[in-house]
């Protein structure tokens, strides 16, 4: 035996023989076979033992089966055996000779009522295992890809569900993006289904609260993606929406398309003006979203100031700050006076520096000399000033800035009855 042999003999580690090492209960579920179809078989047998329409006894019988039934594990089947009957096959087929349950989304009635006390199951399975909260969705969004395989009426209880599971706050509005595939869009399956969501949602809750779950999840700018590609465009959806008796999500859509064009034009007109873009070009921007968004001149007013206000640097020194706000006042006055046309426009954009210079304290003290400023380039008219002075300025901050504008307004009343006597 050589020397390597032999030390491999003496760095034996001890083995036991004949002992049996018992694995650890996590370890021993991990590795368990995965069988979905007993699960089903277990769940249809005990809620078979429920008579049928008694909403209570059901709740609280898969409450039980929690206990028994490795819902952590099954939680997929669990879901798409209360929603669909039965479990999902590869491409949202079922077997045919496997028996659905009768208790379950799809077996329902048509009628929100009942829906919703369906929906009401959901809610206190989920309450009580929370763990199944993150599965309940993900199993939804899997179904929902499916709705061009189910029939029009139990598409129609599902959306009526999911719109009841948005609201009772089980998942998100984000579960529709998956209707936003190309396959359910082009034929008017996603059309269909979120309308149906849509009006679900707002029995139960405000337009604005709406809006807010659409916006958090970033659809409420692709609404029009649920359309079929020839009809996306703003009349059919008014149309659309309009003929289901859903006018207020029209004003919706049409105040959200205004807001998300405001901030499109706010961000080309801050980069417009930092890349040193001409009076010309930021004109043409302006008119084309006025045109694009329906905007009018009282709404983009606010944008060009806000954007003119970006350039400055408010961390400098205030002296500094003073003179690089008038500096851009002077270079892109051109801009703001071609869009205050009118006395209204006007009092908007003094409004709006009032509040910017009552908002921030950098600027508070130099207000007069803003307004100075605007005037000797035409943005603002000696009228619309005094109208401003005597009765249309804002609370906020009025009597430091009317004290400062006292001598300028009192020169233009000067002036004005001048010309008057002149004109005499």
């Amino acid at each position: 035996m050589n020397s390597t042999q032999s030390q491999a003999n003496t760095n034996l580690k001890p083995t036991l023989n004949g002992v049996r090492i018992k694995q650890r209960k996590g370890v021993q579920k991990a590795n368990a076979k995965h069988e979905p179809e007993v699960f089903r078989d277990n769940l249809l047998a005990q809620l078979k033992t429920v008579k049928g329409g008694d909403f209570e006894a059901i709740s609280s019988k898969l409450d039980i089966l929690g206990n028994t039934l490795d819902y952590r594990k099954y939680g997929d089947s669990l879901f798409e055996i209360l929603i669909t009957g039965g479990i999902l096959e590869p491409g949202g087929i079922f077997d045919d000779d496997v028996e659905r349950s009768s208790f379950c989304i799809f077996a329902a009635e048509d009628d929100a009522s009942i829906i919703k006390k369906y929906v009401e199951i959901f809610n206190k399975l989920i309450r009580r295992y929370k763990y199944l909260q993150r599965i309940f969705g993900e199993t939804l969004q899997n179904v929902l890809q499916f709705v061009n395989k189910w029939s029009a009426e139990e598409n129609s209880k599902l959306a009526k569900a999911t719109g009841f599971f948005v609201c009772n706050q089980l998942i998100t509005s984000s579960v529709l993006k998956v209707l936003l595939k190309d396959y359910l869009v082009k034929d008017g399956y996603s059309l269909d289904f979120t309308t149906t969501v849509f009006r679900t949602i707002l029995t139960e809750q405000s337009i604005e609260q709406l809006g807010r779950s659409l916006t958090s999840e970033g659809l409420n700018s692709r609404i029009i993606d649920f359309f079929p590609p020839n009809k996306r465009d703003e009349d059919c959806l008014v149309r659309h929406f309009e003929a289901e008796d859903m006018k207020e999500f029209v004003e919706y859509y049409r105040r959200n398309k205004k807001n998300f064009k405001k901030g499109s034009l706010l961000t080309e007109l801050s980069n417009q003006m930092e890349g040193e873009a001409s009076e010309a070009d930021i004109i043409t921007s302006v008119k084309n979203s006025m045109k694009e968004g329906g905007l009018t001149e009282a709404e983009v007013i606010p944008i060009i100031w806000q954007s003119i206000m970006s350039v400055v640097d408010m961390m400098s020194r205030p002296d500094q700050i003073e003179s690089q706000v008038l500096r851009a006042i002077n270079q892109w006055a051109k801009v703001l006076e071609s869009f205050t046309s009118s006395p209204k426009t006007e009092i908007v954009l003094l409004q709006k520096v009032q509040l910017t210079c009552y908002e921030d304290v950098k600027l508070t003290k130099f207000f007069h000399r803003i307004i100075q400023t605007l005037y000797k380039n035409d943005a603002l008219s000696d009228n619309a000033i005094l109208y401003w002075f005597d009765k249309a300025h804002l609370a906020q901050g009025k009597t430091i800035f009317l004290k400062q504008l006292e001598t300028f307004v009192n020169w233009l009343r000067d002036n004005e009855s001048s010309e008057e006597e002149e004109e005499d």
